[in-house]
Order: C-alpha cells, then structure tokens, then sequence
C-alpha cells in the first residue's frame, strides 16, 4: 500500500510567491521529471549560474518545497529532491487581493509548462509508450461538496499507484497527471445554485 502523502496548506503569501517564481518552477518541474539533482546539474540543466541555482533552492527550502535527499551527497554535494507532499491552496473565495494574482500566475506558468511537456510527449515518446498518453474530455453535474469529493477521490487514487523507487513494478515509467475541473461558464442551461 503507498505511503499516504503530507497534505501542505499553502495560505502564506511569501510561499505562494516564492513557489510562483518560474524559475523555481522549473527547478520543482526538473526534480520531479528526473529525481535528485544538485545545484550544478539544474544550473546546466535549466542554463542558469549555480549561484542562482543556489539561491532559488534556499528559497524553495526555506518554505518546505524542496529538501537534501539523503544518502546521496559526497563531501559538501548537496543534493535535492522536490519534497513529497500534497500541495494545497486557499480556495479563491478565500484568497486576499494579493494572493489573488500570485496564484493566477502560478497557475499560468504551471499550465503552460504542462502544454509543453505534453505537446513535447506526443513529438518525442514512440513505441509501446506512444498509446501511454489516454485524456478525457467530458463534464460532470455535481453540487460544490460533490465536486470536492470527487476531487479528493482522484487524489486518493494518484496516490495508489505512487511508488517507492525500490517497489516498482518492471517496465514501469513516470507517467503524469494532472487534474483540472471548473465551472462551465454562467451562460450554461444547466441550473445549479452557485453555492
């Protein structure tokens, strides 16, 4: 059975803008495509200095975003790993004026990062793996506390198939997820109440 993952609230303003920052991003983007990396390798990597690399992975730590992996550090290497939790933001109603379009930005950066790396799958991947990449498009009618539950439900399911590097299954690769659910805009025929 996997290891339930650590729900992070993040309804601090400093955290939501030093997650927001697309350098960081990218940092987070790396380390969970390709595991642990220095400060060096991102810096190659993401064609940065490592000072800046350095300094983006202070701030990323200094909020619980990323931690030292350890065991696999020699002498003063330090090496990173985006740290295993399940992040979760202030609902929209509960955002501040601030908040508001730190989020926003955040939410662009990471969708637009998603596109990319999906249009790169379909260029790149071939073989067995090229029918790996199953999408739905469809529409639910469900109450607020529904759609909540169902959201939880897709985590709980995510986290079924998370594994251990030393519990996978041969054959097995890292495959992504993501979830989006909205509101169908208010020029909809349905009749839900908002609330």
């Amino acid at each position: 059975m996997p290891k339930q993952r650590h729900i992070k609230e993040i309804g601090d303003l400093g955290a939501l803008k030093a997650l927001a920052h697309p350098r960081r991003q990218q940092i987070l983007e790396h380390l969970a495509l390709h595991g642990p990396a220095t400060s060096a390798t991102l810096a190659r990597a993401l064609d940065l200095n490592t000072g800046a690399t350095s300094y983006h992975l202070r701030e990323l730590d200094r909020h619980g975003f990323v931690e030292e992996a350890e065991g696999t550090g020699r002498g003063r290497e330090r090496w990173w790993r985006a740290a295993p939790a399940d992040l979760r933001f202030p609902q929209r109603s509960e955002q501040s004026d601030e908040m508001r379009p730190v989020v926003d930005e955040m939410n662009r950066l990471a969708f637009a990062a998603d596109l990319a790396l999906f249009e790169r799958s379909q260029r790149e991947i071939d073989g067995v793996w090229a029918d790996g990449q199953p999408y739905s498009r469809g529409s639910i009618q469900v109450t607020l506390p529904e759609l909540r539950e169902f959201f939880e439900e897709y985590i709980a399911l995510v986290n079924r198939y998370k594994r251990a590097d030393d519990a996978l299954p041969e054959g097995a690769r890292n495959v992504l997820t993501r979830f989006l659910a909205f509101p169908a805009p208010a020029d909809d025929t349905t009749n839900g109440d908002p609330s």
